[in-house]
């Protein structure tokens, strides 16, 4: 399955699923996301796998959000430039 649409709430986002899911994901998963504005955020496109923010450098798959994982990836990139 894939997405079909993106949309921010306070501190989460939703994730529309072909076949009819909708998946609410905490902002703080990915803090990436969770500090761009919203301009940044609307910035994005959808492939068969998973949601994009070119500009962010922030790449998303359905399969991971679907197991409940975060972005570790950038959890850890953010902790080594602030070091």
């Amino acid at each position: 399955m894939k997405p079909t649409d993106i949309r921010f709430e306070g501190d989460k986002f939703w994730v529309d699923l072909s076949d009819g899911r909708v998946l609410g994901v905490p902002l703080s998963w990915f803090p990436i996301l969770e500090e761009a504005t919203a301009e940044q955020r609307a910035r994005f496109y959808l492939s068969s796998r998973g949601l994009h923010w070119e500009e962010l450098d922030e790449d998303i798959s359905v399969e991971g959000l679907l197991a409940g994982r975060g972005d570790m990836t950038n959890r850890r990139r953010k902790v080594a430039a602030a070091e």
